[in-house]
């Protein structure tokens, strides 16, 4: 096996038994990344030498004995919106290109605590605002299994290291679906924690109100690892809640037996594509051999949250990114400018309407989740499609159709593999729980997981 198929959870349990050097770990992520991601172009930003230098510090701490962190000189690497003391952080936008941050954000900090080591700054959609993963200013990152179409977005660069065996694991955000979109079709891990779970500060926003933070990896396992070392109550964060953290990692193995499970009905959303709809009802079927009980059932307001979250979405950046827009708009990579622009075209009246609808959507999920343990969806109503030609306003709405209700709703919501089109492309699965039940989609994630082989699966490159 090379060291750069390793799984974050083995990789962490060799250097604690010395079987290998956090300094071996990163020399053959940096040799690899050396040789393929010209083909995927996945990061912006590779500081070797600042990576070897951490990685030395973590063999000294070997050396010393005594406890270690759980990712001791683990080699991760981060999207480009995180900050990143001395390591520029560029948000995938020319108006950043130059920034150098005088300190990391809370989460990089929190990894750091950790033990982990950093590859570098991973490409990604412009201002995380679009889902293609295909950057005006950086070029386009490229979908591992086929790299002529897209990764998804905005947390291209993340989905496409990690299918690519460029990292052990990485930190992605979603908006309206930036991690799971990209996970599903580059057929990795990713979780959206609840609205609150883990800190924003050091994160350059698009939306104040829908961001999240969280983990992307290459299996359920190594994702609850990386949201155990970040989650956690920040004072300093407005958005953080003070709300129990408990063990991501223990109950992963109780399976979900006596659960109920609804399985969404989304036939009527018109234009899923018939492998997803196949793959993910058979997903359906491995949880009932699993012994929960899943029912088909109607997915409600999800259309609805769907466009009130858009709405929010463009209406918060276009703020945030008011001053650049009006001075250099033309700047802007032209999907981007025309999403901003759209937002700055919004009334104070519709965005107090869709305030409102979030708050009314929010409470119909909570009762909808008083019934079952789970909800299982798509992620996407469709595969990756070609990068040539791709319609990025178009895409948007078609990948975030099943991810955008539960940014709105601020609920937990992974994407795991659960199949492959006739073409070789990854199918991803959504499951949604209630707020603070990370543990329980965890849970259920990881036993589907161990009872199918999608997530043992990698491209050639």
């Amino acid at each position: 096996m090379q060291l750069t198929d390793l799984t974050l959870w083995e990789a962490a349990q060799w250097v604690a038994e010395r079987s290998v050097s956090p300094l071996e770990l990163v020399r053959a992520h940096l040799e690899r990344i050396q040789q393929v991601d010209p083909k995927i172009n996945a990061y912006l930003i590779v500081p070797g030498e600042l990576a070897e230098e951490r990685a030395r510090r973590a063999e000294a701490a070997l050396q010393r004995g005594g406890a270690l962190p759980p990712l001791a000189g683990c080699p991760l690497a981060l999207k480009d919106l995180y900050l990143t003391r001395g390591v520029r952080t560029t948000a995938g936008s020319r108006f950043f290109q130059e920034s150098l941050p005088a300190e990391d954000a809370e989460a990089v900090q929190r990894l750091g605590h950790a033990g982990a080591t950093f590859l570098g700054k991973l490409n990604m959609h412009e201002i995380a605002l679009g889902l293609t993963g295909v950057n005006t200013h950086f070029g386009a990152c490229r979908n591992p299994w086929d790299t002529e179409r897209i990764t998804g977005g905005s947390s291209s660069g993340s989905a496409a290291a990690l299918a690519a065996r460029l990292c052990l694991g990485s930190l992605g955000t979603d908006t309206g679906g930036s991690i799971r979109v990209p996970a599903a079709l580059c057929g990795v891990v990713g979780l959206k924690p609840t609205y609150g779970r883990v800190s924003l500060r050091g994160i350059i926003p698009l939306s104040w109100n829908l961001d999240h933070a969280g983990p992307m990896a290459r299996c359920v396992k190594d994702a609850a690892l990386l949201l155990q070392a970040i989650a956690g109550y920040d004072p300093l964060d407005p958005t953080s809640a003070d709300r129990p953290v408990g063990d991501f990692l223990s109950g992963l193995e109780h399976g979900v037996k006596g659960w109920r499970i609804a399985l969404a009905e989304v036939d009527g959303f018109g234009g899923v594509e018939p492998a997803i709809l196949e793959a993910v009802g058979r997903a359906g079927e491995t949880f009932a051999s699993l012994g929960a009980h899943v029912e088909a059932c109607a997915f409600p307001g999800a259309q609805q949250a769907a466009r009130t979250n858009s709405l929010l979405v463009v209406c918060d950046a276009a703020t945030y990114h008011r001053q650049r827009l009006e001075s250099q708009a033309e700047l802007f990579g032209e999907d981007v400018r025309q999403r901003l622009q759209s937002g700055a075209g919004f009334s104070a009246m519709e965005y107090s309407q869709a305030r409102r609808l979030q708050s009314e959507l929010r409470r119909q999920f909570e009762a909808f989740f008083a019934t079952y343990d789970l909800l299982l969806t798509p992620t996407t109503a469709v595969t990756a499609a070609p990068i040539q030609g791709v319609d990025a306003l178009n895409m948007a709405r078609q990948l975030t159709r099943f991810t955008a209700p539960f940014n709105l709703t601020g609920f937990p919501a992974i994407s795991l593999p659960c199949g492959f089109t006739s073409s070789g492309l990854p199918i991803g699965m959504q499951l949604v729980g209630a707020p603070w039940t990370e543990a329980r989609v965890l849970r259920a994630a990881y036993a589907y997981e161990q009872a199918t082989e999608w997530h043992t699966r990698a491209p050639e490159l």
